[in-house]
Formats: structure tokens, C-alpha cells, sequence
């Protein structure tokens, strides 16, 4: 296994964890709080409020700031060229001469000699 796939693989399972987790904290926390009172923390209204509420902020920033990327990005990078530079140049290219190099032939292969008919033994 290379080092990408166990990366991977460990993703994978955190993610399943986090998202069991997070359904049975939004789901069930109520039966679990029931039959652990050591976790009686608080209402569990409160505790679904915050479950809710810190997913949707860490998306909403999430969001924000690739858009605050692409907004760098774009007053970062210098603007392309105009199309009517970009055709002219391309225009001379094509007008400038080439300097002609001096063509050298290329050796021939040795042809087999071919026998004549006649020059049976």
C-alpha cells in the first residue's frame, strides 16, 4: 500500500466516523443522554442548535474564502494581451523570411544488385 492510499484510507474512515457521530448526536441524542446521565450536559435543544450551527459556519467561511481566492487571483494576474497584438504578431512571424539551410542529400541506401535472368550457373 503506498503512502497516498493509507492517507486516503484513513480520510475515509475519519469521515465515516464524524458523520456517524454527527447523526447520532442530531438524531439520537436524547435516548443516548437518557441512558448515560453522566452526559446530561444541557438541553437537547441547545446541543442540536450547535450541531447544526457549527457545520453551516464552517461551510459558509468555507465558501467565503475560495471566493476571496478567486477575487486575489484575478487582481493579482496581469491582463492578457489584446486579441489585435496577439494576430500581428503572429502575422509578422509568418512575413519574416526563414534563413534558407543548405540541403545536404541524404546518403542512398545500397540497393541489392539484382541478378539477370541470364546469369545462371
Amino acid at each position: 500500500m503506498s503512502k497516498d492510499q493509507a492517507i486516503g484510507g484513513a480520510i475515509l474512515v475519519v469521515c465515516v466516523l464524524v458523520a456517524i457521530c454527527y447523526t447520532v448526536g442530531l438524531f439520537f441524542y436524547k435516548p443516548i443522554v437518557d441512558a448515560i446521565p453522566a452526559l446530561n450536559i444541557g438541553d437537547e435543544g441547545v446541543v442540536r442548535f450547535w450541531l447544526v450551527a457549527i457545520p453551516v459556519f464552517i461551510a459558509f467561511v468555507g465558501i467565503l474564502m475560495i471566493g476571496a481566492w478567486i477575487g486575489w487571483t484575478m487582481a493579482t494576474t496581469p491582463p492578457p494581451k489584446p486579441i489585435e497584438e496577439i494576430t500581428s504578431e503572429m502575422e509578422e512571424k509568418k512575413e519574416e523570411p526563414k534563413p534558407e539551410e543548405p540541403v545536404t542529400p541524404a546518403p542512398a541506401a545500397a540497393a541489392p544488385e539484382k541478378k539477370k535472368k541470364s546469369d545462371k550457373p
